[in-house]
C-alpha cells in the first residue's frame, strides 16, 4: 500500500512538472493568437488538479493560468501599441482591429473612460469581448503599465471562472477524463453561445433590411 501511494505521488509530481509549463505556454499563446481555446485548457487542467491528492494543485492551476493570461495580454498590448505610436502602424494592430467587432469596439470606447477596470474584467469574462476592449485601450493610447495594472483583476476573474467550470466537471464524475470531457464541452459552449447569438442577430438584421428595400 505504501509503495502504491509513493508511486501515485511520483506520477503526480511528474505530471505537474510537465503540466504547469504546458498550461502556461498554451494560455499565453492563446492570448496572443486565436488558435487555442484557453478557457477549455484551464478547465481541463482544473479537472485534473481536482482529482490529484496534492492540496495546492488547484491554487497552482489558478496562479499559472492567471499569470499566463496576463503575460499574453501584456505582450499583445505591447505589440499593438507599437503600431499606434509608429507612423506606419503594424500588422499586429491591423490584426487586432480586424478581430474586433465594430459594435463592441464602439461600446468599449464609450465605457472605457469612466469604467476602465470593470470594462476590462467584463471583457475577459465575455467571449470575444477581450479584443475590442484592448483595441479601445490602444486607440486611447493607454500606457502599458496602466493596462497591466487594470488587467490583473480581469485575468484573476477569468481564471477563477474557468477553473470553477473545471471543478464542477471534476466533482460530477469519478474519473478525470470524464470531467475533462464535460469541462471542455461547457467551456466551448460558453464561448460559442455569444458568437452564435451575434450571427443570428446579424442575419435577422440583413433579412429585415432586405425586406425593407423590397417593400
Amino acid at each position: 500500500m505504501t509503495a502504491g501511494l509513493l508511486g501515485q505521488l511520483a506520477v503526480e509530481e511528474t505530471h505537474r512538472a510537465v503540466a504547469y509549463p504546458s498550461l502556461f505556454l498554451l494560455v499565453a499563446l492563446g492570448a496572443l493568437v486565436p488558435v487555442v481555446p484557453t478557457g477549455a485548457v484551464v478547465s481541463s487542467a482544473a479537472v485534473v488538479a481536482y482529482h490529484q491528492s496534492a492540496p495546492l494543485a488547484l491554487p497552482a492551476v489558478f496562479l499559472v493560468a492567471a499569470t499566463a493570461a496576463l503575460a499574453g495580454d501584456s505582450a499583445l498590448f505591447w505589440l499593438g501599441r507599437r503600431g499606434v505610436v509608429s507612423r506606419g502602424g503594424s500588422r499586429w494592430l491591423d490584426a487586432l482591429r480586424a478581430r474586433a467587432d465594430p459594435e463592441r469596439l464602439e461600446r468599449a470606447q464609450t465605457r472605457l473612460h469612466d469604467h476602465r477596470v470593470p470594462v476590462l474584467v467584463v471583457s475577459r469574462l465575455v467571449p470575444a469581448g477581450r479584443i475590442p476592449v484592448m483595441v479601445a485601450c490602444l486607440l486611447a493610447r493607454m500606457p502599458l503599465g496602466r493596462f497591466v495594472r487594470a488587467d490583473v483583476p480581469a485575468v484573476l476573474a477569468w481564471a477563477a471562472a474557468y477553473q470553477l467550470i473545471g471543478v464542477v466537471g471534476g466533482s460530477l464524475f469519478p474519473y478525470a477524463w470524464q470531467g475533462v470531457a464535460v469541462a471542455v464541452a461547457l467551456a466551448l459552449l460558453v464561448s460559442a453561445v455569444p458568437r452564435l447569438w451575434r450571427w443570428a442577430r446579424r442575419g435577422r438584421r440583413r433579412t429585415g433590411a432586405g425586406e425593407a428595400r423590397g417593400g
